[in-house]
């Protein structure tokens, strides 16, 4: 039977091993013996890694914690892996390395204890229950600041609900915490999910009430958010009316660096070949890498051009045969991100004009978001397919482009079925899938099991539907 051993014991082998190990780190800085009168003496110390409530009841405090949302959204986003996930579920990206938990997102056969996909939830929700504690912080303890400081949070968190609204089946718990303590959400739907995302953005924009240029910032995020928000809940014409105000060039952006949180999609496609742009996947992905489309630039591993961008080899982590496609939107890591933009704003309001029979309007909508979204060598010459199902095809292609590795395909690809009636197995990668099997029939992520630990869910299956 092995003995109790005390704090204090066991900082005494500590401390003798050091002593075997060199006589000169035990006179430099080991612990004495003198410091354990009392069993609870070793662990008074102060974590510098850990903010007490107490430490930011301040108008000081209250702005560290809108920073720490801030930097929590970069975390949960671009400096993440969830665009990187919910483009490998989709048609984006294709896996190139033998994680199983990777693997069965590519293939469409997602169990909730994905690792991955847990890591990715906790992010979201981490960064979503900052932004709540900072907003009320801020009221709290900074009521005369800046307004747009607050707007902000609320964007941080109608974003983040909105991308669980486009990423997860119906079924999906928001919790939060009040005073410290955990107060537990129950299932809900994905349309409650939305709503509460649209009430928050609505909230945002309540607070701006100057022109000044942070305010305008802000309000435009909120206004972009508000209308995907809305185009999600299939309420185009409130959408277009939201976003009509916000510039072409208008960008809300994540910043990175190398020090810090870096440019995930250039960390895991560009520097670990873990991920590879798709082409054609599955007969219904588009054709990624293989467009020529100066919206997204493209190389192959070891070519020339990948070559000066620093990716030397040809092949993917699983040394397999299959291509390497190496995006060159991020070519470093410490490339910001683009996750609101006056592009998104014009692909609204050509959805909108399409849903309302306004090809004219649609085709103009879709012609001044390539003159005025700044990519060289992009011609602004469409011009009307001709029937109903080739425009659905030639709006989605243009999103898809401009909106290409920044978490918007998925939803695109559920609404395709959800909301334009088409059948998953025709815009979802069907048939054999590249690596051996065949592709399942998963259309978004499952709760985590996590969430079990949840008193208001039952069941191994968390979500109350699977379906788009």
């Amino acid at each position: 039977m092995t003995p109790y051993i005390t704090v204090c014991s066991r900082v005494a082998r500590l401390r003798r091993a050091a002593a075997a190990v060199s006589l000169a780190f035990v006179a430099a800085g080991a612990i004495t013996m003198a410091a354990c009168t009392s069993t609870q003496d070793i662990l008074q110390v102060v974590d510098p890694d850990l903010i007490n409530p107490a430490d930011v009841q301040s108008a000081a405090g209250a702005n560290a914690v809108r920073l720490g949302a801030l930097q929590r959204l970069t975390t949960a986003t671009s400096g993440g892996e969830l665009f990187l996930l919910s483009g490998l579920l989709g048609d984006e990206w294709n896996n190139g390395d033998s994680y199983i938990d990777r693997q069965a997102v590519d293939e469409r056969v997602i169990n909730n204890a994905n690792s991955f996909l847990l890591t990715a939830n906790r992010s979201i929700f981490r960064a979503r229950l900052s932004a709540t504690q900072a907003i009320d912080l801020l009221k709290q303890f900074n009521p005369l600041g800046p307004a747009a400081d607050v707007a902000e949070m609320f964007y941080v968190r109608a974003y983040l609900e909105n991308i669980i609204g486009e990423d997860y089946c119906n079924g999906v718990v928001l919790s939060t915490v009040v005073n410290g303590i955990e107060q537990y959400g129950s299932p809900t739907t994905t349309v409650v999910v939305l709503q509460t995302a649209l009430a928050h953005a609505d909230s945002g924009i309540a607070l701006i009430t100057g022109t000044a240029e942070n305010d305008l910032k802000i309000l435009y995020a909120l206004q972009v958010i508000r209308g995907r928000i809305l185009v999600n809940l299939d309420r185009k014409p409130e959408a277009a009316v939201a976003v009509a105000a916000v510039p072409t060039s208008y960008k809300y952006v994540r910043l990175h660096s190398i020090t810090t949180v870096q440019n995930q999609v250039w960390s895991f496609n560009n520097v670990a070949r873990r991920y590879s742009v798709s082409t054609g996947e599955g007969t219904n992905g588009l054709n990624f890498a293989t467009a020529g489309d100066p919206r997204l630039p493209i190389c192959q591993g070891g070519d020339v051009v990948c070559k000066a961008n620093g990716v030397t080899l040809k092949v993917r982590d699983d040394a397999s045969a299959f291509p390497l496609y190496i995006q060159l939107l991020w070519p470093t890591g410490d490339s910001s991100v683009t996750i609101s933009s006056g592009t998104e704003a014009r692909m609204i309001e050509a959805e909108a004009a399409y849903k309302a029979g306004n090809t004219v309007l649609f085709i103009q909508k879709l012609n001044q978001a390539r003159t005025e979204g700044g990519v060289v060598g992009l011609a602004a010459n469409l011009t009307d397919p001709g029937t109903n199902v080739t425009r659905e095809n030639l709006l989605f292609r243009e999103r898809a482009f401009w909106l290409f590795g920044r978490g918007y395909r998925l939803g695109d690809m559920r609404r395709l079925i959800r909301q334009y009636g088409r059948g998953a197995e025709t815009v979802f990668p069907t048939g054999p899938w590249h690596k051996g099997g065949n592709y399942g029939t998963d259309v978004n992520f499952p709760v985590p099991q996590a969430e079990a630990n949840n008193p208001n869910t039952t069941g191994p299956d968390l979500c109350t539907d699977h379906n788009a």
